[in-house]
């Protein structure tokens, strides 16, 4: 067992930059914190307000009082396995940077392949094309597509309220108001009579028996109905892949994040047997098969 670090003793001692990120890391890798020495740069950077990569550039500067004290605050936060993204409120997705709280999932780099997949299967042409992101979270997914697709609108659809507020607040924020709509609906019920030429979903995709053994960053923080699948992580997915169908145009796709693996598998089979067409498979950042896609004639 790794023996404790208290980060206090870097208040009112007016460290250097470089001691304040020796301490952090040690406090954060007592924590048991995979990713100290990031992380650790990460908080620092936040406290002095300057970029990650201006750090090395000042390795003598001191720290004030009031920015030893917000450190120490973070790495306490850290050290209780709070998400580095929601203690510094944001998090890069693609090329967009989206606000993050406890009210949705923190975005995964991962997730950014599935969102590239969505955009290659939208259309080009004359017609402007609709694009659905269902159980948007964050609302990252929906906008990366606007952002890289000026052509594209995107409907956002959330069952949690919180969520939703989020994701229009980072809808707003980032100047996209007039192409995604954000609504609280439970899967597709607030849809209506819309077709869409893409539908891309990140759904609760975990065994409900593993979301315990997993990281308190996931365990603890991360909402539960972002996570649960249910006993064999497809109950979502099954109800997806049989109402989709229905809500896509012809020649439409539906492009999902599975857990891999078999369960990506099994993901596929559901698709065919559910009269999608071409489906196929690809590989996340660990070369996991992960992510399928299929489209209706």
């Amino acid at each position: 067992m790794r023996r404790a670090v208290d980060p206090d003793t870097l208040i009112g001692s007016r460290p250097s930059v470089q001691a304040a990120l020796a301490l952090g890391a040690d406090a954060l890798r007592s924590a048991g914190v995979e990713s100290a020495p990031v992380d650790a740069e990460w908080l620092l950077a936040g406290a002095l307000r300057v970029s990650h990569g201006a750090l090395s550039a000042e390795p003598r500067r001191t720290l004030e009082a009031p920015e030893a004290g917000w450190y120490v605050a973070a790495l306490r936060r850290r050290m209780k396995r709070e998400p580095l993204q929601h203690i510094l409120g944001s998090q890069p997705f693609r090329h967009v940077t989206v606000r993050v709280t406890a009210d949705a999932m923190v975005p995964r780099p991962e997730t950014e392949l599935l969102a590239a997949w969505a955009l290659d299967l939208l259309p080009r042409g004359p017609r402007r094309p609709l694009a659905i992101d269902l159980g948007t979270g964050t609302g990252c997914i929906a906008c990366a597509i606007a952002s890289e697709r000026p052509d594209v609108e995107v409907i956002a659809l959330e069952a949690a309220a919180r969520a939703v507020t989020l994701a229009r607040e980072n809808v707003a924020a980032l100047g996209l108001s007039g192409r995604v709509r954000v609504e609280v609906s439970e899967l597709f019920s607030a849809l209506g009579a819309t077709l869409a030429d893409v539908i891309v979903c990140n759904p609760p995709y975990l065994p409900t028996g593993l979301i315990a053994t997993l990281a308190p960053e996931v365990s603890q923080y991360d909402p539960r109905g972002a996570l649960d699948g249910g006993v064999d992580g497809l109950r979502v997915i099954r109800r997806i892949v049989a109402e989709a169908p229905q809500r896509l145009l012809p020649g439409g796709a539906l492009v999902l994040e599975t857990a891999g693996g078999d369960q990506a598998r099994a993901v596929v089979a559901l698709m065919e047997k559910a009269s999608f067409t071409g489906v196929q498979t690809r590989r996340d950042l660990a070369g996991v098969e992960r992510f399928v896609a299929g489209r209706i004639l």
